[in-house]
């Protein structure tokens, strides 16, 4: 079994910190974690937050747009986590950089780059490529924006890019909550979720219309290592007779399924059902009860 545990937003089994917390990452780093997943959205300037969305009030006591906040003036605000304000300012990558640098070894650090609209110019990009530099190659830059991995591309040809296929091929349980403000908008005649034409009428068998999707996709950015695709996508595709982990790893593209914990019985199922198959990496807020499930210890 060749596979790595990605902690989610810098999860730890049990850990009582908020979200891609400045304390997560460290404690995550002195587990000697495999990998750590944080999301991040540019400031003002100079740096960029850990935060998932694009106001502070979604995850911060704070008011406004990331985007229009400095890096000083974040400081004076704190990480909201299960209802309640926590002692943690929410944390900035310049920190998680030297936190990394200061605890040399093989933890990789990913990177969800969420500001996912194109900007005026590509000065954010440049920023950030400055700031994870001297990780070299211990970070991976992920997004389901493809622009932004097309420009990182032509800056930094010796980042680690990933994608997020989420904006262009999605499955929903129809039972779930509708979230129609999330592209794909339209379930297709195959009954995933996808705006393409070939979508629209089901004159294919579904596994040749999956292949065709994701051959398609996999020409959208050069040189991508890794894809991060929804673990019910992936699951779905297979019981359709297309096993995404064999077609990507036919053109050297490893797989991450997100986000499997274990407190969800679907999750479990189809963590097991992925590992089987070859899947890369697994992303959860479960790592450690994730890692002893896939290992056949739990």
């Amino acid at each position: 079994m060749n596979f790595q545990i990605v902690h989610h937003m810098a999860a730890l089994d049990g850990l009582p910190n908020p979200p891609n917390a400045l304390n997560g990452v460290r404690m995550c780093l002195q587990a000697n974690a495999p990998v750590i997943e944080v999301d991040i959205t540019p400031l003002a300037h100079s740096d960029f937050l850990l935060v998932h969305d694009p106001v502070l009030e979604s995850e911060t006591n704070g008011n406004g747009k990331v985007r229009e906040c400095t890096p000083e003036a974040s400081k004076q605000y704190r990480l909201k986590h299960r209802d309640a304000v926590s002692e943690h300012p929410p944390a900035l990558l310049s920190e998680v950089v030297s936190a990394f640098l200061e605890h040399p070894g093989r933890t990789r650090l990913q990177l969800d780059y969420k500001d996912v609209y194109p900007s005026a110019d590509d000065e954010p990009l440049r920023r950030l490529i400055q700031l994870v530099e001297p990780l070299g190659t211990r970070v991976i830059v992920s997004t389901g924006a493809d622009w932004h991995l097309r420009k990182l591309r032509r800056l930094a040809p010796w980042l680690d890019l990933g994608f997020d296929i989420g904006f262009y091929l999605d499955w929903r349980d129809p039972a779930w909550k509708a979230e129609p403000e999330n592209p794909p908008y339209q379930r297709g005649a195959y009954g995933y979720h996808d705006d393409h034409m070939l979508a629209r009428e089901a004159s294919l068998p579904t596994g040749v219309y999956l292949a065709e999707r994701c051959d398609f996709l996999l020409q959208l950015i050069p040189d991508i290592s890794t894809w991060y695709v929804s673990h019910h996508l992936i699951a779905r595709a297979l019981d359709d007779g297309f096993d995404m982990a064999a077609f990507l790893h036919q053109h050297n593209v490893k797989l991450d399924a997100w986000t499997l914990d274990t407190d969800k019985p679907v999750a479990v199922k189809n963590a097991l059902r992925l590992r089987d198959v070859g899947v890369d990496l697994f992303t959860t807020n479960t790592p450690a009860a994730m890692a002893d499930v896939l290992k056949g210890t739990a």
